[in-house]
């Protein structure tokens, strides 16, 4: 039975998954959009969306949980000022997950995630394998 186990392993220890995922969210919120395995990607929007929270409320302690969590200065200074003002108003959802066929060499299944109401909807996604 897994009662109260909240988290995908994703057959990692746990020091390479925080990392992975880390990475992951560094890279969509500067990148806004990256194909990445399924349950990866399922896993990513129950980290990325509560920092989106965080940013919407530019204080400094806010500032700080999130440069805690990301430890990257640069998507911390886009997380407040750019992307936590654009979903301002939204309540809630920031991520789009669409399935994406699967992957040549072990038939992995893909996903792209996204962050809704972007603007440059053109863009090629970022790899996040």
């Amino acid at each position: 039975m897994r009662h109260r186990q909240s988290n995908r392993k994703l057959n990692r220890t746990t020091s390479h998954r925080l990392a992975m995922v880390r990475n992951m969210s560094v890279s969509l919120l500067q990148h806004e959009v990256i194909k990445t395995t399924l349950p990866k990607a399922k896993e990513l929007r129950r980290f990325v969306e509560p920092l989106i929270t965080l940013g919407k409320a530019p204080t400094l302690a806010n500032h700080r949980l999130a440069f805690d969590r990301l430890r990257d200065r640069e998507t911390v200074v886009k997380l407040f000022g750019e992307l936590g003002p654009r979903y301002k108003t939204r309540p809630g959802g920031y991520l789009r997950i669409l399935k994406y066929g699967f992957r040549n060499g072990d038939n992995a299944p893909m996903a792209l995630v996204e962050l809704v109401d972007r603007p440059d909807t053109d863009a090629e996604p970022v790899s996040a394998e």
